[in-house]
Protein backbone atom coordinates (compact mmCIF):
# COMPACT_ATOMS: atom_id res chain seq x y z
CA UNK A 1 0.00 0.00 0.00
CA UNK A 2 2.77 2.40 0.74
CA UNK A 3 4.43 1.80 -2.64
CA UNK A 4 0.83 2.37 -4.40
CA UNK A 5 1.13 5.59 -2.51
CA UNK A 6 4.84 6.68 -3.17
CA UNK A 7 4.02 5.99 -7.08
CA UNK A 8 1.05 7.80 -6.74
CA UNK A 9 2.59 11.02 -5.38
CA UNK A 10 5.68 10.26 -7.51
CA UNK A 11 3.06 10.83 -10.69
CA UNK A 12 1.47 13.83 -9.42
CA UNK A 13 4.06 15.27 -9.08
CA UNK A 14 6.02 14.76 -12.12
CA UNK A 15 4.46 17.49 -14.53
CA UNK A 16 5.20 20.52 -11.65
CA UNK A 17 8.85 19.07 -11.81
CA UNK A 18 8.72 18.93 -15.28
CA UNK A 19 7.41 22.76 -15.25
CA UNK A 20 9.97 23.97 -12.85
CA UNK A 21 12.61 22.29 -14.89
CA UNK A 22 11.55 24.55 -17.64
CA UNK A 23 10.86 27.80 -16.48
CA UNK A 24 14.78 27.73 -14.96
CA UNK A 25 15.28 28.89 -18.56
CA UNK A 26 15.72 33.04 -19.28
CA UNK A 27 17.22 35.15 -21.65
CA UNK A 28 18.22 38.65 -21.81
CA UNK A 29 18.38 40.74 -25.18
CA UNK A 30 19.70 44.12 -25.96
CA UNK A 31 20.57 46.62 -28.37
CA UNK A 32 22.18 49.76 -28.80
CA UNK A 33 20.91 51.55 -31.86
CA UNK A 34 20.73 50.98 -35.33
CA UNK A 35 21.73 52.81 -38.50
CA UNK A 36 24.77 53.28 -41.20
CA UNK A 37 27.25 50.72 -39.52
CA UNK A 38 29.53 49.85 -41.61
CA UNK A 39 32.67 48.11 -40.46
CA UNK A 40 34.46 49.84 -43.03
CA UNK A 41 33.76 53.03 -41.15
CA UNK A 42 34.90 51.57 -37.73
CA UNK A 43 37.73 51.52 -36.03
CA UNK A 44 39.13 48.41 -34.30
CA UNK A 45 39.68 50.29 -30.92
CA UNK A 46 35.88 52.02 -31.25
CA UNK A 47 34.32 48.12 -32.17
CA UNK A 48 36.08 47.06 -29.22
CA UNK A 49 34.65 49.77 -27.09
CA UNK A 50 31.38 48.75 -28.45
CA UNK A 51 31.33 45.32 -27.80
CA UNK A 52 32.67 45.72 -24.62
CA UNK A 53 29.75 47.93 -23.70
CA UNK A 54 27.25 45.84 -24.87
CA UNK A 55 28.85 42.88 -23.16
CA UNK A 56 28.98 44.85 -19.79
CA UNK A 57 25.43 45.87 -19.90
CA UNK A 58 24.59 41.68 -20.50
CA UNK A 59 26.16 41.08 -17.65
CA UNK A 60 24.27 43.55 -15.82
CA UNK A 61 21.27 41.84 -16.41
CA UNK A 62 22.32 38.21 -16.44
CA UNK A 63 23.75 39.19 -12.81
CA UNK A 64 20.16 39.25 -11.90
CA UNK A 65 18.70 36.57 -13.71
CA UNK A 66 20.83 33.87 -12.93
CA UNK A 67 20.21 34.52 -9.33
CA UNK A 68 16.03 34.13 -10.60
CA UNK A 69 15.68 37.73 -10.27
CA UNK A 70 12.88 39.01 -12.10
CA UNK A 71 12.86 40.25 -15.95
CA UNK A 72 11.55 43.84 -14.47
CA UNK A 73 14.81 44.35 -12.71
CA UNK A 74 17.02 42.43 -15.21
CA UNK A 75 15.69 45.12 -17.64
CA UNK A 76 15.66 48.43 -15.71
CA UNK A 77 19.59 47.29 -14.69
CA UNK A 78 20.60 46.67 -18.29
CA UNK A 79 19.66 50.05 -19.42
CA UNK A 80 21.45 51.81 -17.04
CA UNK A 81 24.26 50.40 -18.01
CA UNK A 82 23.79 51.88 -21.61
CA UNK A 83 22.88 55.07 -20.13
CA UNK A 84 25.66 55.56 -18.36
CA UNK A 85 27.81 54.46 -21.51
CA UNK A 86 28.42 57.67 -23.44
CA UNK A 87 29.00 55.67 -26.90
CA UNK A 88 25.21 55.12 -27.02
CA UNK A 89 22.18 57.91 -27.51
CA UNK A 90 20.68 57.70 -23.98
CA UNK A 91 21.56 59.14 -20.83
CA UNK A 92 25.50 59.90 -21.13
CA UNK A 93 25.83 59.67 -24.26
CA UNK A 94 22.24 61.58 -25.26
CA UNK A 95 22.32 63.75 -28.40
CA UNK A 96 21.93 67.39 -28.75
CA UNK A 97 18.75 69.32 -29.81
CA UNK A 98 18.63 71.95 -32.18
CA UNK A 99 18.79 74.37 -29.14
CA UNK A 100 21.83 72.84 -27.57
CA UNK A 101 19.80 70.75 -24.78
CA UNK A 102 19.96 67.14 -23.96
CA UNK A 103 16.21 65.98 -23.41
CA UNK A 104 15.96 62.53 -22.56
CA UNK A 105 12.85 59.90 -23.17
CA UNK A 106 12.58 56.37 -21.66
CA UNK A 107 9.73 53.71 -21.17
CA UNK A 108 9.53 50.22 -18.95
CA UNK A 109 6.64 47.86 -19.31
CA UNK A 110 6.24 44.68 -17.07
CA UNK A 111 4.67 41.61 -19.20
CA UNK A 112 2.99 40.02 -16.28
CA UNK A 113 0.64 42.89 -15.33
CA UNK A 114 0.63 45.22 -18.55
CA UNK A 115 1.51 47.54 -15.90
CA UNK A 116 3.74 50.60 -17.72
CA UNK A 117 5.76 53.90 -17.16
CA UNK A 118 7.57 56.48 -19.34
CA UNK A 119 9.71 59.96 -19.01
CA UNK A 120 10.28 62.07 -21.99
CA UNK A 121 11.77 65.62 -22.48
CA UNK A 122 13.68 65.43 -19.21
CA UNK A 123 16.58 67.35 -18.84
CA UNK A 124 18.53 66.74 -15.32
CA UNK A 125 17.70 62.48 -14.20
CA UNK A 126 20.52 60.73 -14.88
CA UNK A 127 18.82 57.52 -15.71
CA UNK A 128 15.41 57.84 -17.12
CA UNK A 129 14.73 54.25 -17.13
CA UNK A 130 14.78 54.25 -13.68
CA UNK A 131 12.67 57.43 -13.31
CA UNK A 132 9.91 55.34 -15.80
CA UNK A 133 9.54 52.72 -13.27
CA UNK A 134 8.93 54.80 -11.08
CA UNK A 135 6.17 56.51 -12.80
CA UNK A 136 5.00 52.75 -13.53
CA UNK A 137 4.78 51.69 -9.57
CA UNK A 138 4.38 54.93 -8.06
CA UNK A 139 1.68 56.76 -9.82
CA UNK A 140 -1.74 55.94 -11.51
CA UNK A 141 -0.25 57.33 -14.67
CA UNK A 142 1.83 55.93 -17.71
CA UNK A 143 3.58 59.04 -18.98
CA UNK A 144 4.98 62.16 -17.03
CA UNK A 145 7.12 64.92 -19.61
CA UNK A 146 9.10 67.65 -19.04
CA UNK A 147 9.48 69.53 -15.30
CA UNK A 148 6.77 67.58 -14.12
CA UNK A 149 8.54 64.17 -14.20
CA UNK A 150 11.72 65.73 -12.70
CA UNK A 151 10.06 66.88 -9.71
CA UNK A 152 8.32 63.74 -9.54
CA UNK A 153 12.02 61.86 -9.87
CA UNK A 154 13.22 63.96 -7.56
CA UNK A 155 10.71 63.46 -4.73
CA UNK A 156 10.82 59.75 -5.28
CA UNK A 157 14.50 58.66 -5.10
CA UNK A 158 16.15 59.19 -8.42
CA UNK A 159 19.29 60.57 -8.90
CA UNK A 160 19.35 64.02 -10.21
CA UNK A 161 22.42 65.86 -12.23
CA UNK A 162 23.19 69.15 -13.51
CA UNK A 163 22.56 68.87 -17.38
CA UNK A 164 25.89 69.93 -17.82
CA UNK A 165 26.72 65.97 -17.25
CA UNK A 166 24.95 65.19 -20.31
CA UNK A 167 27.63 66.87 -22.90
CA UNK A 168 29.78 65.28 -24.36
CA UNK A 169 32.20 66.51 -27.20
CA UNK A 170 31.10 63.67 -29.79
CA UNK A 171 27.27 64.58 -29.55
CA UNK A 172 28.00 68.51 -29.77
CA UNK A 173 29.44 68.16 -32.38
CA UNK A 174 27.18 66.04 -34.28
CA UNK A 175 24.37 68.93 -33.62
CA UNK A 176 27.05 71.26 -34.86
CA UNK A 177 27.11 69.23 -38.14
CA UNK A 178 23.55 68.71 -38.38
CA UNK A 179 22.76 72.39 -37.96
CA UNK A 180 25.43 72.89 -41.41
CA UNK A 181 23.51 70.17 -43.35
CA UNK A 182 19.98 71.85 -42.13
CA UNK A 183 21.30 75.43 -43.67
CA UNK A 184 22.88 73.83 -46.38
CA UNK A 185 20.05 71.26 -47.93
CA UNK A 186 17.18 71.84 -46.16
CA UNK A 187 13.93 73.47 -47.19
CA UNK A 188 13.02 77.01 -46.12
CA UNK A 189 10.11 75.40 -44.15
CA UNK A 190 11.23 75.16 -40.30
CA UNK A 191 9.15 72.08 -39.45
CA UNK A 192 10.51 70.02 -42.44
CA UNK A 193 14.35 71.24 -41.65
CA UNK A 194 13.51 69.81 -37.70
CA UNK A 195 11.94 66.25 -38.95
CA UNK A 196 12.81 65.27 -42.44
CA UNK A 197 16.73 66.45 -41.58
CA UNK A 198 17.96 65.88 -45.32
CA UNK A 199 20.82 63.82 -45.39
CA UNK A 200 20.86 63.38 -41.89
CA UNK A 201 18.67 60.28 -41.42
CA UNK A 202 20.90 58.33 -38.78
CA UNK A 203 20.81 60.83 -36.26
CA UNK A 204 16.99 59.40 -35.53
CA UNK A 205 18.12 56.11 -34.88
CA UNK A 206 20.69 56.04 -31.26
CA UNK A 207 18.50 54.08 -28.89
CA UNK A 208 18.96 51.67 -26.32
CA UNK A 209 17.13 49.20 -24.69
CA UNK A 210 16.33 45.50 -23.00
CA UNK A 211 14.23 42.74 -23.54
CA UNK A 212 13.76 39.19 -20.97
CA UNK A 213 12.28 36.05 -19.77
CA UNK A 214 13.23 35.48 -16.29
CA UNK A 215 12.64 32.17 -14.61
CA UNK A 216 9.29 32.81 -13.23
CA UNK A 217 8.09 32.96 -17.13
CA UNK A 218 7.33 36.53 -17.00
CA UNK A 219 8.44 38.84 -19.73
CA UNK A 220 9.92 42.92 -19.33
CA UNK A 221 11.29 45.41 -21.98
CA UNK A 222 12.57 48.74 -21.42
CA UNK A 223 13.66 51.45 -23.69
CA UNK A 224 15.78 55.14 -23.49
CA UNK A 225 17.11 57.48 -25.99
CA UNK A 226 18.26 61.21 -26.25
CA UNK A 227 16.37 61.31 -29.55
CA UNK A 228 17.07 62.63 -32.41
CA UNK A 229 19.92 65.25 -33.17
CA UNK A 230 18.95 68.79 -33.97
CA UNK A 231 15.02 68.27 -32.63
CA UNK A 232 13.08 71.13 -32.50
CA UNK A 233 9.57 72.12 -30.76
CA UNK A 234 9.69 69.51 -28.05
CA UNK A 235 9.33 66.44 -30.66
CA UNK A 236 9.60 62.84 -28.91
CA UNK A 237 10.06 59.51 -31.02
CA UNK A 238 8.52 55.85 -30.06
CA UNK A 239 11.04 55.14 -27.53
CA UNK A 240 8.88 56.45 -24.37
CA UNK A 241 5.29 55.44 -25.93
CA UNK A 242 3.56 51.94 -24.91
CA UNK A 243 3.33 50.07 -28.04
CA UNK A 244 5.47 51.72 -30.56
CA UNK A 245 8.47 51.55 -29.03
CA UNK A 246 7.86 49.59 -25.82
CA UNK A 247 5.73 46.70 -25.28
CA UNK A 248 5.48 43.51 -22.95
CA UNK A 249 2.89 41.11 -22.61
CA UNK A 250 3.44 37.23 -20.70
CA UNK A 251 0.93 36.16 -23.66
CA UNK A 252 3.38 36.82 -26.05
CA UNK A 253 6.74 38.72 -26.38
CA UNK A 254 8.46 41.71 -25.13
CA UNK A 255 9.88 44.12 -27.44
CA UNK A 256 12.08 47.51 -27.61
CA UNK A 257 12.60 49.11 -30.99
CA UNK A 258 15.17 51.59 -32.54
CA UNK A 259 14.85 53.65 -35.79
CA UNK A 260 12.74 56.28 -36.80
CA UNK A 261 10.37 57.51 -34.35
CA UNK A 262 7.49 58.80 -36.45
CA UNK A 263 6.90 55.58 -38.48
CA UNK A 264 7.30 53.26 -35.17
CA UNK A 265 4.80 55.34 -33.76
CA UNK A 266 2.45 55.18 -37.07
CA UNK A 267 3.09 51.73 -37.29
CA UNK A 268 2.26 50.92 -33.66
CA UNK A 269 5.45 48.22 -34.00
CA UNK A 270 5.92 46.78 -30.59
CA UNK A 271 1.83 46.36 -30.13
CA UNK A 272 1.81 45.32 -33.83
CA UNK A 273 4.16 42.89 -33.50
CA UNK A 274 2.29 41.25 -30.16
CA UNK A 275 -0.98 41.30 -32.06
CA UNK A 276 0.19 38.99 -35.10
CA UNK A 277 1.26 36.69 -32.69
CA UNK A 278 -1.90 36.51 -30.64
CA UNK A 279 -4.51 37.29 -33.62
CA UNK A 280 -2.77 35.64 -36.48
CA UNK A 281 -1.04 33.13 -34.43
CA UNK A 282 2.65 33.96 -36.15
CA UNK A 283 6.07 33.31 -34.53
CA UNK A 284 8.06 35.99 -33.04
CA UNK A 285 10.62 36.46 -35.48
CA UNK A 286 8.03 36.04 -38.46
CA UNK A 287 5.87 38.58 -36.81
CA UNK A 288 8.77 41.29 -36.00
CA UNK A 289 10.12 40.37 -39.82
CA UNK A 290 6.76 41.16 -41.03
CA UNK A 291 6.85 44.62 -39.30
CA UNK A 292 10.47 45.42 -39.87
CA UNK A 293 11.82 44.47 -43.18
CA UNK A 294 8.16 44.90 -44.71
CA UNK A 295 5.48 47.50 -43.07
CA UNK A 296 8.29 50.10 -41.97
CA UNK A 297 10.28 50.59 -45.21
CA UNK A 298 7.15 50.55 -47.38
CA UNK A 299 6.14 53.86 -45.62
CA UNK A 300 9.88 54.81 -45.97
CA UNK A 301 11.14 54.53 -42.70
CA UNK A 302 13.55 51.97 -41.43
CA UNK A 303 15.11 50.94 -37.88
CA UNK A 304 14.98 47.19 -36.11
CA UNK A 305 13.74 45.76 -32.90
CA UNK A 306 14.92 43.33 -30.60
CA UNK A 307 12.19 40.49 -28.88
CA UNK A 308 11.78 37.60 -27.33
CA UNK A 309 8.80 35.50 -26.18
CA UNK A 310 7.28 33.19 -23.70
CA UNK A 311 9.42 30.22 -24.94
CA UNK A 312 12.71 31.91 -24.83
CA UNK A 313 12.61 32.61 -28.64
CA UNK A 314 14.73 35.62 -29.83
CA UNK A 315 14.80 38.49 -32.64
CA UNK A 316 16.44 40.95 -33.75
CA UNK A 317 15.83 42.36 -37.50
CA UNK A 318 16.84 45.14 -38.97
CA UNK A 319 16.51 46.91 -42.44
CA UNK A 320 19.32 49.44 -42.05
CA UNK A 321 23.34 48.66 -42.11
CA UNK A 322 23.82 47.60 -38.81
CA UNK A 323 22.24 47.24 -35.26
CA UNK A 324 24.30 46.91 -32.21
CA UNK A 325 22.71 43.54 -30.38
CA UNK A 326 23.12 40.74 -28.71
CA UNK A 327 22.02 38.15 -25.96
CA UNK A 328 22.64 36.17 -23.55
CA UNK A 329 21.06 32.56 -22.00
CA UNK A 330 20.66 30.66 -19.30
CA UNK A 331 23.01 28.12 -20.94
CA UNK A 332 26.18 30.83 -21.03
CA UNK A 333 25.11 31.11 -24.54
CA UNK A 334 26.34 35.00 -25.58
CA UNK A 335 25.95 36.64 -28.94
CA UNK A 336 26.91 40.33 -29.73
CA UNK A 337 26.83 41.76 -33.05
CA UNK A 338 26.97 44.90 -34.79
CA UNK A 339 27.28 44.73 -38.65
CA UNK A 340 24.66 43.33 -41.39
CA UNK A 341 26.58 40.86 -42.29
CA UNK A 342 27.59 39.43 -38.81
Amino acid sequence: MKQVVLILVLFINLPVMAQTKDSAKYVLVIHGGAGTILKKSMTPEKEKAYKEGLQKALDAGNAILKKGGTAMDAVEATVKVLEDNPLFNAGKGAVFTNEGKNELDAAIMDGKTLKAGSVASVTTIKNPITAARKVMERTEHVMLIGSGAERFAKMNGCVMVDPSYFHTKERWEGLLKARKADSLNAANDSTKKALKQPGNRDDKYGTVGAVALDIHGNLAAATSTGGMTNKRFGRVGDAPIIGAGTYADNNTCAISGTGWGEYFIRLVMAKSVSDRMELAKMTLDDAAREMIMKKLPALGGDGGLIGVDKQGNITMPFCTEGMYRGYIKSNGETVIKIYKED
